[in-house]
């Protein structure tokens, strides 16, 4: 089986950000989101993937991968000049494919589980389709299913006004080749993009044979800021551990699962876990709070953070309270100290802010 993973698109959801960085590479606990759907693909056992990239990511893309060594993988870059739908990717994606039963993954979405038992009820049951489902609280924003009482799809529905169901498409699905022939047979729809939704329901009309599963973990599509956060926090919940490589000096506290690169000092401050701190970070009288992540090479002098994700070379001095943050590559947050205030910011890469 092969794998599809898309990362191209414009990233809107995630802008000023995005208007400098693939929302795939923005990282979640210090890794971009992709290094994640790479890791469950290659443990899943898939060995050739396809990367869907697009003008604005193809560069990015390609340096952060490579050749996907680093994951056992053997990767091919794909371009679709025009986001023109997840179905079109897959028009895009076809001389690579051939006719491989394969698994499309959106690169920036999150599960908080492993891909592997999945495959192998596609391939025992032998379906045409099997797609990943979640329970939502607003339905009307997704890609919505209907089932029957045995997990079989009856009907798709793209971002309907008037939801049946209250189950989401994940951005996880397992495809036969005859969702080729699917995707030839359906139109753009009104929104000008050939849907994945559109043709799963025309091989619901072909007869195929298509499955839902509900997943019980975790799912986070992360093209918005908070839930980008909300990714960011469940990632250091479950997945981080406690690893000081840095410099701790003896006025300061390290309390509970902390995670500190190399070269990265921490003086007169309190950090508290969960939080990743990466390498050549310096914390300085400083009060780094649960579920906070700090790039390579960033400064936090006389500040207090919480419940954010910070870029890295990021400088911050003086705030009495950041929170709920995101911070780009490059940005500089100062202020003097006569006031006190405290601050939700979302800032793209290089941005200056003087409070």
């Amino acid at each position: 089986m092969k794998a599809l993973v898309l990362a191209g698109g414009r990233g809107t959801r995630l802008r000023p950000l995005t208007h400098t960085a693939a929302k795939q590479l923005v990282p979640v606990a210090n890794r971009p989101i992709l290094f994640y759907v790479l890791d469950n693909l290659a443990q899943a056992g898939i060995k050739e993937v396809g990367i869907i990239v697009s003008p604005e990511t193809r560069k990015a893309i390609e340096e952060a991968v490579g050749q996907g060594s680093r994951w056992g993988l053997k990767t091919e870059f794909l371009f679709q000049e025009e986001p023109l739908g997840l179905a079109h990717a897959v028009k895009v994606a076809r001389p690579f494919l051939g006719q491989s039963p394969f698994l499309m993954y959106l690169g920036d979405n999150l599960i908080g589980s492993g891909i592997g038992e999945f495959g192998k009820a596609f391939t025992a049951g032998k379906f045409d389709a099997l797609i990943l489902l979640k329970e939502v609280e607003d339905p009307s924003s997704f890609g919505v299913v209907e089932l029957d009482g045995q997990g079989r799809v009856l009907r798709l529905v793209e971002k309907p006004k008037h939801p049946k169901s209250n189950l989401a498409l994940v951005g996880i699905y397992f495809f036969s080749a005859e969702i080729h022939r699917a995707i030839d047979q359906i139109q753009p729809s009104w929104r000008g993009e050939f849907e994945i939704t559109d043709a799963i329901q025309r091989l619901l009309e072909m007869k195929a044979r298509v499955t839902g599963h509900v997943l019980k973990e975790w799912w986070i599509d992360t093209g918005k800021k908070d839930d980008l956060l909300a990714a960011n926090s469940l990632v250091l919940d479950q997945w981080v551990g406690r690893q000081l490589e840095g410099y701790v000096d003896k006025e300061s506290q390290v309390v509970g699962r902390v995670t500190v690169g190399r070269e990265t000092q921490i003086l007169r401050s309190t950090v508290r876990g969960p939080v990743v701190i990466g390498e050549r970070v310096l914390i300085q009288d400083s009060f780094i709070g649960p579920f906070t992540t700090i790039g390579n090479g960033s400064q936090i002098v006389h500040s207090v953070i919480e419940h954010a994700v910070i870029l890295e070379g990021v400088s911050i001095e003086n705030v009495d309270r950041l929170e709920d943050s995101l911070i780009g590559n490059g940005a500089r947050v100062f202020k003097d100290r006569t006031t006190r205030q405290g601050y939700r910011l979302h800032l793209g890469d290089d941005s200056v802010v003087e409070l």
